[in-house]
């Protein structure tokens, strides 16, 4: 790996050829406005925060705020030395004008237009230029088929062999797929020759789905992983009733494990968010972990998470009691 000069504590490593990233990143789904609105002067002061802190890998999707993200984090990036970042956005949903009434569970604040699906090679090269369009950008570094859950023979028609002459011609240098679940990106592992993929909450303190599926074959394959949803949509930030797990409000088992988890951190004077995170960047499949945020402070609690201290102590006893699966590695060895 190669240690950043902008910042001395953030490292860098390959994602795939002549890509070179932060190992922490900046999920942008709070700027679009997931759960809450977030004003303009909030995003653009939590971007500019990531950046002073080191951080140069930035992911988005038309998704986030419908198209609002995307807009956001290209304000401030076409203002920086192209060479200087790398940015990763999604294909698969193509946003078109809804009445302004429409409401969406998840993002506030947000334009009228709303996603439509669209795996089609067609839909993804528009996709693509809607992005750059958005962003003001003339290309991005990482395109991601977004969700295809109940689409995988398109994605695997379309949406992929758009992304591959992409990455042919040279206008993206790496290539893969975001999803919330493993067992589909094990089947594209072994039909793709995809670079890198972006798994969202099912590798963490409270859900360990990917270990001895998805990871392995990543390992053995050199996919790279973008590993979010590390606090499983807040409820490893704040556990409590009401806490949110996959974008949904979590279950009372849910919320009893993420409460014993806590209170262990606690018995061992340190933070959950602290364990949550150097938990999912132990094992050695994880490539980034990107963290989303809504504001500067958020950022900076993320990336001061990552490196206050935790106890050989804590590991051992989270592993003792099986609050998570035995074959996971832990830092440091533990």
């Amino acid at each position: 790996m190669l240690v950043s000069t902008l910042d001395p504590r953030m490292k860098r490593t390959r994602l795939a050829d002549g890509l070179d990233v932060t190992t922490i990143g900046l999920g942008t789904a709070p700027l679009g406005g997931l759960f809450a609105p977030v004003s303009e002067a909030d995003a653009e002061a939590t971007i500019e925060c990531a950046w002073s802190l080191g951080i140069r890998f930035f992911d988005t999707a038309p998704l986030y705020g419908f198209g609002l993200a995307e807009r956001r984090l290209g304000g401030f990036l076409r203002r920086q030395q192209r060479d200087s970042f790398a940015i990763s956005t999604k294909v698969g949903r193509l946003l078109r004008p809804a009445s302004a009434a429409a409401e969406d569970d998840h993002y506030k604040g947000t334009p009228a237009e709303r996603p439509q699906f669209d795996f089609s090679y067609d839909g993804v090269m528009r996709s693509v230029e809607d992005s750059l369009a958005r962003l003001g950008l003339d290309h991005v570094d990482v395109l991601l088929v977004h969700d295809p859950d109940d689409h995988y023979d398109d994605a695997i028609s379309g949406a992929f062999r758009a992304l591959m002459r992409l990455r042919d011609d040279g206008m993206v240098k790496a290539i893969g797929a975001g999803m919330n679940q493993s067992d589909m990106l094990v089947r594209f592992a072994e039909a793709v020759p995809v670079d890198c993929f972006l798994l969202a909450g099912r590798y963490t303190l409270l859900d360990q789905g990917a270990l001895t599926t998805l990871l392995p074959i990543c390992r053995a394959k050199n996919i790279g992983i973008l590993l979010g949803g590390i606090y499983n949509s807040g409820i490893l930030a704040d556990p409590r009733a009401g806490a949110k797990f996959n974008y949904e409000d979590a279950d009372a088992g849910l919320v009893t494990r993420a409460l014993q988890l806590e209170a262990l951190c606690r018995k061992h004077g340190i933070e959950l968010k602290a364990a949550a995170v150097q938990f999912c960047r132990a094992h050695p499949a994880v490539t980034v972990a990107l963290q989303g945020a809504r504001t500067a402070a958020e950022v900076a609690e993320n990336i001061a998470m990552a490196e206050t201290p935790v106890p050989p102590g804590f590991w051992q006893e989270l592993r003792a009691r099986k609050l998570v699966d035995t074959q996971a590695p832990l830092p440091g060895g533990a």
